[in-house]
């Protein structure tokens, strides 16, 4: 199956369709008053279509087991054929189309095998996918390539040539990502003053978006949560509380890093850790989303 251990939980629905068409008024008499020699096609439909739902990770190899939340199963009768319509939620790292499609063409096949003693033409036609919503298709209206960005590496090693930067590169690799490819990329050392007059300079250039690595954790040198929070005007919590809760499903050691996010004045800035695993990890838990402060910026301007 594919990997999704990236990806965060969202509430994902989705709302798939299927028709079975009947070839004769009298079928479709026996439907609406429950006269179908093998019982009521709605009910047992519906009860079909409700297990198909929850078993389609069991037959369809590549979907995951995920936690069904909610399941409708509606009819709706037009001329001659029946509408079927599942819709299906959760909160989880992946999609439920497949599921929905599967509880609508499960729930067909009951109507077909229900209806075929009394119709001999009965036809399944176009199962198919009505509504999807969550998941990637919802966070790309967040993208804005417009944005105007720094990455800024704290680190004495790197400054000096003694390592090479691993985390910054990450981090720009993960804007381009999304569509930000205007990045002030520079490294500077684990330094409180040099800190501040960085951000302050990035402020002055009329920079979007700042986004530091290093610095954040428990070393005598890593001082950049107190440098920058200062100079922060407007904190977001949830930024950082995200990001932290996000790595320490997968690492609890990531409670420790101690990084702020705000707006100082029109810029935004984060505080990234200096691994290249964890800003990874960041760049996944907060991105494209974070993106949306601009946008509600831009709202209040206009």
């Amino acid at each position: 199956m594919v990997d999704i251990t990236h990806k965060s939980f969202t509430l994902r629905k989705a709302i798939a369709t299927a028709t079975v068409k009947t070839s004769s008024a009298e079928t479709i008499s026996a439907i609406e008053n429950r006269t179908v020699p093998k019982g009521d096609i709605f009910e047992f439909s519906r009860a079909s279509a409700l297990f198909a739902v929850k078993k389609t990770s069991d037959v369809i190899p590549d979907c995951h087991p995920l936690p069904v939340e909610f399941t409708s199963v509606t009819f709706k009768i037009e001329d001659l054929s029946v509408i079927i319509s599942v819709e299906v939620h959760t909160i989880y790292k992946t999609g439920v189309e497949v599921e929905a499609m599967h509880g609508a063409s499960v729930a067909a096949l009951v109507m077909y095998d229900m209806l075929k003693p009394i119709d001999k033409h009965v036809e399944i036609q176009n199962i198919r996918l009505l509504e999807k919503q969550g998941g990637k298709s919802e966070s790309n209206k967040f993208i804005n390539s417009d944005v105007k960005a720094a990455v800024i590496v704290c680190s004495d090693s790197a400054f000096r040539g003694h390592k090479e930067d691993t985390s910054g590169k990450a981090i720009c690799a993960g804007l381009e990502k999304y569509q930000i490819t205007d990045v002030n990329y520079q490294i500077i050392e684990d330094d409180f003053n040099t800190i501040q007059s960085t951000l302050i300079n990035c402020k002055e250039d009329n920079f979007d978006l700042v986004i530091f690595t290093g610095g954040t954790g428990l070393s005598a040198r890593d001082v950049t949560p107190e440098a920058v929070a200062p100079l922060i005007d407007r904190e977001i919590p949830g930024i950082m509380e995200t990001a932290r809760n996000y790595g320490q499903q997968r690492i609890k050691t990531a409670m420790l890093s101690r990084g702020v996010a705000g707006f100082s004045g029109k810029t935004l800035v984060l505080t990234l850790p200096g691994s290249k695993k964890a800003v990874e990890e960041s760049m996944e838990a907060l991105f494209p989303q974070v993106l949306h402060v601009f946008q509600l910026n831009d709202n209040q301007i206009h």
